[in-house]
């Protein structure tokens, strides 16, 4: 079977709740959500060029990650249909070998037969800024059938982008059957751009003044490396 692989890296990584945590990256090419702020535009074409066999791509994954038995599959979009077949024969090899594997979603489907194959899942809450949007039944869904096993991100990069995931998180939890599960913000650090202080220092500041519902957490990467800098 042929995979759409953009990368495979050994890094740790760099947002969320496993902040810090080192794993080998399988970056799928191949995007059609879209994001106007996305730092990885380079992922978005489904190049054929960059097609390898599901066998290179575990040997490879193999070969990097030593003692380290975690992977997180990101993009692109890894859960776009056109890669779906690929990564879920990809999670069920890896499994086999005895790998935790983490997906990052873009929040725009929840795929069952994948997720219940994996042990961690990042869903995206997309934001105002971001040109796309996450319906909150997807979340709502997840709350329900991968309790535990995820989180939600969303990038905030201004006021409205706060308030609008505020209000998503109380219309959720006014549901009382929902359990609790990890809601974490990401200030904003885009291409190009000096450290956002004040971006992070409001951001902060936001989620005190509101009852801290949220964790803020930044892109540790980027802190390191900057912005720009690519498989870190």
């Amino acid at each position: 079977m042929k995979l759409l692989i953009n990368s495979i890296y050994l890094a740790t990584e760099g947002e969320g709740i496993h902040i810090g945590t080192p794993q080998v990256f399988v970056r799928f090419q191949g995007c059609a959500v879209g994001c106007l702020n996305c730092d990885s535009k380079d992922t978005w074409d489904f190049t054929q060029e960059m097609a390898m066999n599901s066998e290179s791509v575990v040997e490879r994954v193999v070969e990097l990650s030593g003692k380290i038995k975690r992977v997180s599959i990101t993009g692109g979009d890894p859960l776009h249909p056109k890669h779906e077949a690929g990564v879920q024969a990809l999670v069920k090899s890896l499994k086999s070998r005895g790998y935790y594997i983490n997906i990052e979603a873009a929040g725009t489907r929840v795929v069952d037969e994948l997720f219940d194959l994996l042990d961690f899942i990042s869903f995206d809450y997309k934001t105002l800024s971001t040109g796309v949007s996450t319906r909150l039944q997807l979340i709502e869904k997840m709350a329900k059938q991968y309790a535990g096993r995820f989180q939600v991100k969303a990038v905030i990069e201004t006021r409205v982008d706060f308030d609008q995931t505020l209000k998503a998180y109380q219309d959720l939890h006014a549901k009382n059957d929902l359990l609790p599960f990890s809601w974490v913000l990401t200030p904003s650090y885009n291409l190009n751009e000096a450290f956002p202080l004040e971006r992070f220092k409001n951001v902060i500041e936001w989620n005190q003044e509101a009852g801290a519902p949220f964790r803020v957490i930044g892109q540790q990467h980027k802190w390191i490396f900057g912005p720009d800098q690519k498989q870190v």
